[in-house]
């Protein structure tokens, strides 16, 4: 059983844990990106999608409406809640469609005999209540029941991180963070940490990238870094949720949009510029009854969804677009 610290006992770390195969360098993002992801007018980093098929057809829909070159990435967790077959296999289909990553639902969906303690993979920080934790990990072994071998293999089959290239920006894309498929070092709390960025600007200056595009910590927050040398500004681009609400009141999901050109169908809940590139949370408006339905459907009260989310569902969650942006002087 492969463990951090092999004296921890795997029940107790389990969903905690960060196993070494989810870790990677900095340095892979020094790489070029594949041939579809360079030159890009508009990229599209769909992260946290959690098996909402409703917000998926609407992500596509407002995709589709975007001129010139444009790739959508999903950068995992975009099963979740899916936990009935038919809408897993629905989800699985329409996403691999596009370009996809690995989150930490989707690596340990891909392990048929899971061996490596990490529970529901979250890698979940201190802050998180042990009961959240542990259901988790019970609605990741429900998920189990919903995969086939086919797809089980289809999600093996995808990388742990991307580079893509809009204009003449690097944009790394992972789930976590810059070395950990789960890291959550750029969740807005550890954001908050000077030594935290410290860290990240380390990252960036190995990586060779002019901004990381990220999600798995549920909450959306773009900050800016300052750097020495030829990249005096860097960013991370982090969409929260685009399958449950990232604010109060709220029940819009949140993509990020990174283009060469503004977004212009009001559907902007934060957005920044970067020398060339327009960058957007880009709200995700879905019909909450629907989006309630078919939640119930699968996740009725008194399962392990409903009462980890349901709440977040129904009101979102205690955060506000004020919030997203985060300058250093």
């Amino acid at each position: 059983m492969k463990l951090d610290n092999p004296t921890m006992d795997p029940i107790a770390t389990a969903g905690r844990s960060c196993p070494l195969h989810y870790r990677y360098r900095a340095e892979v993002f020094q790489q070029a990106p594949p041939a579809h992801l360079k030159n890009l007018d508009v990229l599209y980093v769909v992260g946290g999608l959690y098996g909402n098929d409703i917000a998926l057809a609407q992500i596509l829909r407002l995709f589709a409406l975007e001129k010139g070159r444009k790739q959508l990435v999903f950068n995992g967790d975009f099963h979740w809640f899916d936990a009935d077959p038919h809408r897993f296999a629905l989800v699985q289909q329409e996403v691999l469609a596009h370009t996809a990553i690995r989150g930490n639902v989707e690596t340990e969906l891909a392990d048929p005999e899971p061996q490596s303690g990490a529970g529901c993979g979250c890698a979940y920080p201190e802050w998180v209540g042990d009961a959240v934790v542990e259901r988790s990990n019970r609605i990741l072994q429900r998920l189990r029941s919903a995969i086939t071998s086919h797809q089980r293999q289809a999600l093996a089959d995808l990388p742990m991180w991307l580079t893509a290239e809009v204009g003449d920006s690097r944009i790394g894309i992972v789930h976590g963070d810059a070395q950990s498929l789960a890291g959550w070092s750029f969740a807005q709390e550890h954001l908050n940490d000077l030594q935290q960025r410290d860290q990240i600007r380390d990252w960036f200056r190995r990586a060779d990238v002019d901004a990381f595009a990220s999600s798995h910590t549920c909450l959306p927050v773009f900050q800016r870094l300052k750097l020495e040398g030829p990249r005096p500004n860097a960013w991370i681009f982090n969409n929260g949720a685009a399958g449950m609400p990232n604010f109060w009141a709220d029940p819009a999901g949140l993509v990020t949009r990174i283009a060469l050109s503004p977004c212009h169908n009001g559907s902007s809940r934060a957005g920044i510029v970067h020398q060339k590139l327009h960058v957007d949370a880009l709200a995700i408006e879905v019909d909450s009854a629907a989006v309630r339905e078919a939640f119930l459907a699968q996740w009725p009260a008194g399962t392990d969804a409903y009462a980890s989310y349901f709440e977040r569902i129904i009101h979102g969650p205690n955060y506000h677009p004020h919030q997203v942006i985060r300058l250093e002087d």
